[in-house]
């Protein structure tokens, strides 16, 4: 078993991925950062940088401090280079099928006493365990997004998740300056369990005509003092990644109030994500978003 945690591979460079880098640089762990192609890990390479000379303006970090994190980060072209990682933490796209390919390719290449964990927002730990060569040193480590600024981490144990390893995650996780919340392995775990839903139901009430989208989010940023509106956190989120825990949800507890709402389908099925993809339940292609309905 790893004693302690001191280098850390992270698989996936998008925006979870590379927050998960620079958290991770930042508190002094090596990383080798992994993704589909090149261009993937130099792009997040980038976004981290941008996001810590920010950090370093709004004097939250020091100039030495942004320079040493990046020194941290290497790219892993290959899997083969996460041979040496105490930790691997997979960040990849919201798909059991991915993670589980990911998970088999991974497997065979690190030490035997590596510790996996997975960033999943919603899909059942205990299953992906089962499909590694290490359910007992595996666990779900939820970072919230974005990974910088936002101080909860959910870690979930599957079923066969050793205390060694949960012990280790809780000790990873407070060197990183976050706060741990423990979540039973249900479907979508807490926070998105009562989130996601909630985010449903607006949608629901956009779908059914009850307000537009401006007047949902101002109703629900001044009348229930959320920083963000349901749509526009939706949009933040990923539209994709929204319907995909909902589909999680509604699949794993066969609850009709967890129906995803036909409209995010739609927006779905249009190719409109939210702000990765320019337009969602706004449009951002200008120089302030404009709502789309």
């Amino acid at each position: 078993m790893v004693l302690e945690i001191k280098k850390v591979g992270v698989i996936g460079a998008g925006q979870m991925g590379n927050g998960i880098a620079h958290v991770c640089a930042l508190a002094g762990y090596d990383v080798a950062l992994n993704d589909i192609s090149t261009d993937r890990i130099q792009s997040g390479l980038a976004t981290i940088n941008g996001n810590l000379t920010r950090q370093v303006s709004k004097e939250i970090i020091k100039e030495e401090e942004r320079v040493a994190a990046l020194e941290r980060i290497k790219a892993a072209d290959s899997m083969d280079q996460l041979a040496d990682v105490d930790l691997v933490i997979e960040s990849a796209v919201e798909n059991e099928q991915v993670k589980r390919k990911i998970f088999a390719q991974l497997c065979p290449l690190l030490k035997p006493e590596a510790i996996l964990a997975t960033n999943t927002s919603s899909i059942s730990i205990t299953r992906l365990a089962a499909s590694t060569d290490r359910p007992e040193r595996f666990i779900g480590i939820h970072f919230m997004n974005p990974v910088p600024l936002m101080e909860l981490i959910e870690l979930v144990r599957g079923i066969a998740t050793e205390d060694e390893t949960f012990e280790l995650a809780k000790e990873f996780t407070r060197r990183l300056g976050k706060t741990t919340a423990v979540s039973e392995d249900f479907p979508a775990f807490m926070v998105n369990r009562i989130l996601l839903p909630m985010i449903n139901e607006a949608i629901y009430t956009l779908y059914e005509g009850v307000g537009s989208v401006e007047a949902i989010d101002t109703a629900m940023r001044l009348g229930a003092n959320h920083p963000m509106g349901p749509l526009q956190l939706a949009d933040f989120i990923g539209l994709d990644t929204c319907l995909s825990i909902m589909q999680v949800l509604y699949e794993g507890l066969a609850d009709s109030k967890y129906r995803p709402c036909p409209l995010l389908v739609k927006y779905v099925e249009a190719g409109w994500l939210g702000r990765k993809t320019q337009r969602g339940f706004y449009d951002y292609r200008g120089e302030t978003p404009v709502p789309t309905r």
